[in-house]
């Protein structure tokens, strides 16, 4: 299955994108490190497993894809709250989070 096809795939790598971007002036770096990396993450670790060749192994990376997910979500939920991320994106980028975690558990399933 090539990864590039994958809708969480392009979904999860513009969020990337535009946390990056969003975020690039920031001068906290430990936060902007941080949540650029968990964001980074979700989808290198859904190419990274989607190349495996087991099932088993493709579903670790998926895992740990949706781990990253948890954690960009908790990164942003804090951004907001100490007033480094503007509500709206903010809350579109929860949004987006919840449906990629949502898309990683239905590639899981249907790999199982």
């Amino acid at each position: 299955m090539n990864f590039e096809k994958l809708q969480v795939w392009k979904r999860s790598a513009r969020l990337s994108a535009e946390l990056y971007k969003a975020l690039k002036d920031l001068k906290d770096f430990g936060f902007r490190d941080q949540i650029t990396r968990s964001g980074l993450s979700i989808p290198s670790n859904i190419a990274e497993g989607m190349t495996r060749q087991t099932v088993k192994d493709k579903t670790h990376f998926l895992v740990i894809a949706r781990g990253s997910c948890a954690e960009l979500r908790t990164q942003i939920y804090i951004g907001m709250e100490i007033g480094y991320i503007a509500s709206e994106p903010g809350k579109a980028w929860l949004e987006e989070t919840r449906e990629i975690s949502k898309m990683i558990n239905g590639l899981i399933t249907s790999l199982n």
